[in-house]
């Protein structure tokens, strides 16, 4: 042992998986990156992340990196787990990338990963010749190669998130415009669940969230009968970079 040469390697980063709802669908926010190189031109799809700065924690790298590669500005990011295989970083496109837009020798990186979930008329404001950040249904994610080991984090993310809708449903309201019907709620509900619930439960149960309020207004411009509106006051502080799910 003593001859032993033992490499150590500094590089942390974060990735940052981002949710939003359209009213229809489940959305996740990825970077579409572009690399003109001598062998080849590609484009292709990640998470918003990058490596963290020497002197910087984690949760600020969160956001800032989220901010600079999207404009996203006060964010509720939270912790939920780290990614470290040693072969998260083996394929030499991904890490030729990285290289070249960190101007550093990457060798192992260790990953945070933060997730989020955001109301989708958040402003998405980056401007970049070699990077985009779009909205992607998460269904799509079945059929859409991204970057390292990205669709395993993003994967983690939406099973975190269902879990903890499980134990505080309250999270979804962030997703949701401020003020909202009941049925829009449920489909919510049952698209990041991926269940199918009873009207009237759903509803007797919904009503039990402490800060959930019916008001006295209906849903303007529809074809049937119009229904109630909902709005949700936050009951109480929660933790994170920002906020705790």
């Amino acid at each position: 042992m003593k001859n032993e040469i033992i490499t150590y390697n500094p590089h942390v980063s974060v990735d940052c998986v981002v949710f939003g709802f359209d009213g229809e669908e489940l959305k996740i926010l990825l970077i579409e990156r572009t690399l003109n190189d001598d062998a080849e031109n590609f484009s292709d799809k990640k998470l918003p992340g990058s490596i963290i700065y020497e002197d910087e924690d984690l949760d600020s790298a969160a956001t800032r990196i989220l901010n600079e590669l999207t404009g996203l500005k006060n964010i509720f990011l939270h912790q939920f787990k780290s990614f470290g295989d040693p072969k998260r970083t083996s394929n030499l496109r991904d890490k030729n990338w990285l290289e070249k837009t960190t101007k550093l020798k990457i060798g192992r990186i260790v990953t945070v990963g933060y997730v989020a979930l955001i109301k989708i008329d958040r402003k998405i404001i980056f401007e970049s010749e070699n990077t985009t950040a779009h909205w992607y249904d998460v269904k799509s994610l079945a059929n859409i190669q991204l970057a390292f080991d990205h669709n395993q984090i993003a994967g983690e993310a939406l099973r975190y998130i269902r879990r903890s809708v499980m134990l505080e449903p309250f999270i979804l309201f962030d997703l949701l415009p401020k003020k909202f019907t009941m049925t829009q709620l449920r489909n919510l509900y049952d698209i990041v669940l991926e269940t199918k619930s009873d009207v009237r439960n759903f509803q007797k149960k919904m009503l039990q969230i402490e800060g959930l309020e019916p008001l006295e207004e209906v849903q303007k411009d529809v074809p049937y009968r119009a229904p109630r509106l909902y709005s949700f006051k936050k009951a109480r502080r929660r933790e994170g970079t920002k906020a705790r799910m």
